[in-house]
Parts: structure tokens; C-alpha cells; sequence
């Protein structure tokens, strides 16, 4: 038997909880796809990741789940950007994401024996 290959279960888990990460980033403000990426990176200290050719085929199926808003702005001397916004059934999606989050990874602990440090 040979082990999982790291990449492709961090390519699996991220597919996985991407819906959850992004609903969540674009809770607390309208923000852009660049914005989202950079902070995603940041608040996982860099454990993911990502790239502009996967996020904003996201961005778009969230949109026409009517998961997200998005419309676009112009500011002077900037190009312009889609900035995104969490609709109301956005929210009701997060809110049960999040709760199936909680339990899985509550089961994964007991399952494997990791604390919940």
C-alpha cells in the first residue's frame, strides 16, 4: 500500500471547502478577485492558495448560483474590478457550509485522535 500523495489531497480539500473559504472572505465586505486570493493566502499563512485561472471560474459559478453578486467598478486611474458581494441566499448557504464543516472536522478528530489544539 503507498501513501496519499500530499498534492493531490491538498488539491482535493481545497476543491472541497473552496465554496466555504470564498462565501467566507466575501462576508464581511464586497471584495474583489484579486482581494480574495491575496487574502485567502494571508489568513492561511500561505497553506492556500488560489490562482486567478481556478478563483474566478468559482466566482462565477457562485454567481450564477445566485450565491454571489458581483458588479463591476471604475475608479480613476484604476482598472477597473468585479467586486462581489454575499447575497441573501449566499448567507443561508455559508451558515449550513460552516455547520457541515464543524461537524466533519469534530468527526475527523474523534475518528483519528487529534486534539482539538
Amino acid at each position: 500500500m503507498t501513501d496519499i500523495d500530499p498534492r493531490v489531497l491538498d488539491r482535493e480539500l481545497k476543491k472541497g471547502s473552496a465554496e466555504l473559504i470564498i462565501l467566507s472572505i466575501v462576508e464581511e465586505r464586497p471584495r474583489h478577485g484579486y482581494e480574495i486570493s491575496k487574502l485567502i493566502e494571508a489568513r492561511s499563512e500561505g497553506e492556500i492558495t488560489f490562482h486567478v485561472a481556478s478563483l474566478y471560474p468559482l466566482l462565477y459559478r457562485l454567481e450564477e448560483r445566485g450565491w454571489l453578486h458581483g458588479r463591476w467598478v471604475e475608479k480613476a486611474g484604476e482598472r477597473r474590478r468585479r467586486f462581489y458581494t454575499l447575497t441573501a441566499e449566499g448567507r443561508r448557504v455559508l451558515v449550513r457550509q460552516r455547520e457541515t464543516w464543524r461537524n466533519f472536522v469534530r468527526a475527523m478528530r474523534l475518528v483519528t485522535g487529534v486534539d482539538h489544539a
